[in-house]
């Protein structure tokens, strides 16, 4: 019987070919299943062989921290050449969508908290 691996629900898709390579050149038996048409259930990597899971879980666990890593050198290097963007740095590339966001919280904030605020009176 078949083993879900793992979800594909917000995979990019380097990372899915990587894994899929990391399994072929390891000779570890799997399926991908696509996402549903409407999206509503997420795709899934399947292992054929339930004596290979201790081996994939090894080698994904090795993998996640590997790209981690690089994940975060490459966001200190952005940091330090002073190219990452910051919160302060999006807000004054883009001010007019800024405030558009802030009015549409706040309005979504006003229509869900006015009848607990107008029960009291």
């Amino acid at each position: 019987m078949a083993i879900r691996l793992m979800s594909l629900r917000g995979v990019p898709e380097d990372e899915l070919e990587e894994i899929c390579k990391l399994l072929d050149k390891n000779k570890i038996s799997y399926y991908e299943t696509p996402a549903g048409n409407w999206f509503i259930s997420a795709g899934a990597i399947w292992l054929t062989d339930k004596n290979q899971l201790a081996q994939t879980q090894k080698l994904l666990s090795a993998y996640q921290h590997q790209r981690r890593q690089q994940a975060r050198e490459k966001y200190n290097e952005r940091r330090q050449k002073g190219e990452q963007q910051s919160f302060i740095d999006r807000i004054l590339y883009n001010p007019l969508q800024f405030i558009a966001y802030l009015i549409i919280i706040l309005f979504v904030l006003y229509v869900s908290l006015k009848p607990f605020i107008d029960f009291g009176q």
